[in-house]
């Protein structure tokens, strides 16, 4: 369960969103903060950070698509390439550094996402009369079913392709 559960409901497409970022934020904090990597909470991290991806993905990105709002498709770009990454990071079994790499990222991508010029607000404003609707669908995205961590070569390869291909890696 997480603190959604317990605080008034968003109003907001935005509130929403940016509530989701804080919750996972410190899901991943909890998850990491012993010595080893909390498993119970990582896997509580990974659904949610999933079906946040989805959100977006399914309900937001075609969204602006249809609205033809060339603003919020241009940061879509940049997020579409961060949400592969960072789908690709939550295949292997969690370490402390494969948390560090997904903190980073976030830490780069929520950004893109919030406040006045992201593309939460844009995409609120573009929608306009239908912002009610989008948080409602945002709302009853379901939980994401999860696979079995993977972690051969092909899973750490996937993941350096990726970061590079978001330029989130230069090394």
């Amino acid at each position: 369960m997480t603190t959604r559960d317990a605080t008034a409901a968003p109003r907001r497409l935005e509130e929403f969103l940016q509530r989701d970022h804080m919750e996972l934020d410190e899901l991943l904090r909890v998850a990491v903060s012993g010595a080893t990597v909390d498993l119970s909470t990582y896997e509580s991290f990974r659904g949610g950070l999933l079906r946040h991806i989805g959100i977006e993905e399914k309900i937001l990105v075609p969204f602006a698509r249809q609205a033809g709002s060339e603003e919020a498709l241009a940061i879509a770009r940049q997020l579409k390439l961060d949400h592969a990454a960072l789908v690709a990071l939550l295949v292997p079994t969690p370490t402390p550094a494969i948390a560090g790499t997904i903190q980073a990222l976030l830490a780069e991508h929520n950004p893109l996402e919030e406040g006045e010029a992201g593309f939460y607000a844009i995409c609120g404003r573009v929608a306009g009369g239908d912002a009610e609707e989008l948080l409602r669908r945002a709302q009853a995205a379901p939980e994401v079913p999860l696979a079995a961590h993977f972690d051969g070569a092909r899973a750490f390869a996937n993941i350096d392709r990726l970061l590079r291909a978001a330029g989130r890696r230069s090394d």
